[in-house]
């Protein structure tokens, strides 16, 4: 289980991941680079980058121009999975493996949670399109995360960035162009379902939103190249391998391992155990940066971060009421936005 169980996320502070899924930690190590090159950039405004540019007056066009840095024009994203995203895209897999394919039974709701029941995990396999939850096993703690593939079709109208590198960086650009996936159990229909114009995102094809936000497809690939320690690999050497519980971040300038959404050998009780991709020090650091560019923000610092943070609400709001029904928030955990102290 690589998700915080509903019942723990109240308290954490921002400090605890609520979802360590590969997927889910790559997007935040992204994010936490970019962050890292805006940091690099304002103590030494002569340093280049290869992501990123600082913006240009002609950049404007309708975005928020108080986001400085914009990804280079010539940069296109993609995104390996070593196995085909939870949720929508795989369910077919999870079909085919079983000796009985009737569709779980499901009760009113998760006993002894308050998920209501139509957030599903694997039970109820019979119904496609829709959004699910972590973990798809019914014998796991109850959680109101939500599946890669969901996700992962969300990031498609509201961009790989997160709130804290939003402040700093516009969407553009910042869509992943290509979603590269194991041949084996890639499953053409259901990744155009979850993913494509003419599946579940089809509401949202011709939408387009305040902060330059629209659809943006990426594209699906398939390999025959196996990651080394995918469980296909390691299936060869053991007949019934096992998940581990250890995750890894690596970016050129930052590795981390993660247990429990914390950092290793750390608690959920410890601040110091919160990982340079959690939430509360990926908002550190954004706003960080953000008190060092003069000029930028001179009057009115506090209504920037509104603005730009509204514009995502609505994104957000409207595809989880046109494309991703169901979707509900998970818990609140008590993390409060630093204030922004404009010296």
């Amino acid at each position: 289980m690589k998700c915080l169980p509903a019942a723990k996320v109240a308290g954490t502070k921002g400090n605890v991941l609520h979802d360590w899924h590969a997927e889910v930690l790559a997007i935040r190590a992204f994010n936490h680079c970019l962050l890292q090159e805006c940091d690099r950039m304002i103590a030494d405004p002569r340093e280049s980058s290869r992501l990123l540019r600082w913006r240009k007056p002609a950049d404007g066009r309708g975005v928020n121009v108080n986001q400085p840095f914009a990804i280079c024009d010539d940069i296109k994203i993609h995104m390996y999975c070593s196995e085909v995203p939870c949720g929508d895209a795989s369910i077919e897999l999870v079909m085919k493996a079983q000796a009985d394919d009737t569709p779980w039974s499901v009760s009113e709701s998760v006993p002894g949670s308050d998920v209501p029941a139509h957030l599903k995990g694997h039970e109820s396999f019979s119904e496609l399109g829709i959004v699910r939850r972590k973990p798809a096993r019914g014998d796991s703690p109850s959680t109101l995360s939500k599946s890669c593939s969901d996700k992962l079709a969300l990031k498609q109208c509201y961009s790989l960035l997160n709130a804290a590198t939003s402040l700093l960086i516009p969407p553009n650009n910042a869509y992943i162009s290509t979603l590269i996936l194991p041949r084996p159990q890639y499953v053409p229909s259901a990744c155009r379902r979850a993913f494509g114009p003419d599946g579940r995102m089809a509401p949202m094809v011709t939408e387009s939103w305040p902060g330059d936000y629209s659809y943006h497809a990426f594209q699906i690939c398939a390999t025959d190249i196996d990651f080394a320690f995918s469980r296909g690999i390691a299936s060869m050497l053991d007949e019934h391998p096992k998940g581990s519980n250890i995750s890894a971040i690596w970016t050129p300038n930052v590795q981390e391992t993660i247990i429990n959404g914390v950092i290793q050998g750390r608690s959920w009780t410890d601040p110091q155990g919160a990982s340079l991709v959690s939430k509360r020090r990926m908002w550190d650091l954004a706003l960080r940066v953000l008190m060092q560019i003069e000029g930028v923000l001179p009057f009115g610092a506090d209504q920037h971060v509104q603005k730009i943070l509204e514009d995502r609400r609505r994104v957000k709001g409207d595809i989880t009421l046109g494309a991703l029904r169901g979707w509900i928030l998970n818990h609140d955990d008590g993390f409060k936005r630093p204030a922004l102290n404009w010296r």
